[in-house]
């Protein structure tokens, strides 16, 4: 499958709706600008869908599982066998990604793209295998072109099927115990900054682990050698089933024109490999949150996106999209139904 052949035709987001949103808001019972965000919130979801009173009725939070074999390198404070078992939670409803989607009125959709675990039909698990783990990309390539390809194909057919219900709202999440390493390699290579200086203590590494996972990383790119001109490549040699399912996630999100909210560092290094696929995506986008990973923040700035949250957080599990879309509503209701100066009786702005 040709690269070309991968990514969907994505239309760029139009200036004009942009400030048709925009005029819309500054005639709002308020001094102009004084939402803030909130106002970008609102003017960038009537862009990107296309539509001058949207509605964000219907919220998905798509969070893919998939394992490492990175991880015998001993690059994490947990076994492998985690990620079954926190897949298990999600599906019984209580984990934190379960907590905060029900507070977001956001719907859970578990996708199982590459656990090292034979999971039966399991009510609320979407069963999309690709690999049952990654290689040891400090040994081999992580995937096989072609496997990474299928990663991408999870996450756009998902994006396409899910708009076709009607969902108006999609948010990204993982699970995979080791995805911070892949991740913070996807990192190291798309903004030329070292390993240790996008490298972070995941689920809270001690020093020499650290220093482990540092050199790593390191090492894997050395013996590896990803070509950041073929993101494809880059995913196959370094990344994680999960990562691609993420990266085709926004990719298709983009072409069915749905705002897709990014959560950590694992999904920012899946909209990274997006991003780099297809320039164009940044603009369907939303930050949710500044990680504490700081492999993170270097791939916001390489594609210009600000988060919308700073908590210090990093979960993962899709949490801080969660959140973030509570807000991304609220700006689209303050714009939707907040009464103009005109209807609500009040003088505006005395003429210069």
């Amino acid at each position: 499958m040709e690269r070309k052949g991968i990514v969907p035709e994505i239309a760029p987001v139009g200036k004009e709706l942009l400030e048709k949103a925009q005029a819309r808001l500054d005639d709002l019972t308020k001094p102009v600008g004084s939402l803030g965000r909130l106002e970008e919130f609102a003017r960038r979801v009537v862009a990107i869908t296309g539509e001058m009173m949207p509605v964000l009725d219907k919220k998905a939070i798509f969070t893919f599982a998939g394992d490492h074999g990175v991880v015998a390198e001993g690059v994490s404070a947990y076994p492998s066998e985690v990620t079954p078992q926190m897949v298990f939670n999600f599906l019984n409803g209580g984990a934190g990604i379960n907590v905060l989607a029900r507070h977001a009125g956001a719907e859970v959709v578990v996708v199982d793209i590459g656990v090292d675990y034979a999971f039966e039909e399991t009510p609320g698990l979407v069963m999309r295998k690709v690999v049952r783990g990654t290689r040891n990309m400090h040994v081999e390539p992580a995937m096989t072109r072609s496997e990474a390809e299928a990663c991408l194909k999870v996450g756009i057919d998902l994006a396409y099927e899910y708009a076709a219900k009607g969902y108006r709202l999609f948010g990204t999440g993982d699970m995979g115990i080791g995805n911070t390493t892949p991740s913070s390699a996807i990192a190291a290579v798309y903004t030329k900054k070292g390993a240790a200086l996008v490298t972070g203590r995941g689920t809270g590494i001690s020093d020499s682990v650290l220093a482990r996972k540092i050199e790593v990383i390191k090492e894997s790119i050395r013996l590896r050698k990803p070509d950041p001109a073929d993101p494809i490549d880059v995913l196959a040699k370094v990344g994680g089933a999960e990562i691609g399912g993420i990266a085709g996630l926004v990719l298709g999100a983009a072409a069915k024109r749905v705002p897709v909210v990014i959560d950590g560092l694992i999904s920012t290094a899946g909209a990274m490999i997006a991003y780099a696929l297809a320039p164009e995506t940044a603009d369907y986008m939303f930050a949710a949150h500044a990680s504490v990973e700081i492999g993170q923040k270097a791939m916001l700035e390489r594609m210009g996106l600000a988060p919308i949250l700073d908590l210090q957080m990093r979960l993962g599990e899709g949490t801080g999209a969660a959140l973030a879309m509570l807000l991304i509503e609220a700006g689209v209701r303050i714009y939707r139904e907040m009464a103009t100066f005109s209807e609500a009786g009040v003088s505006g702005e005395l003429p210069a």
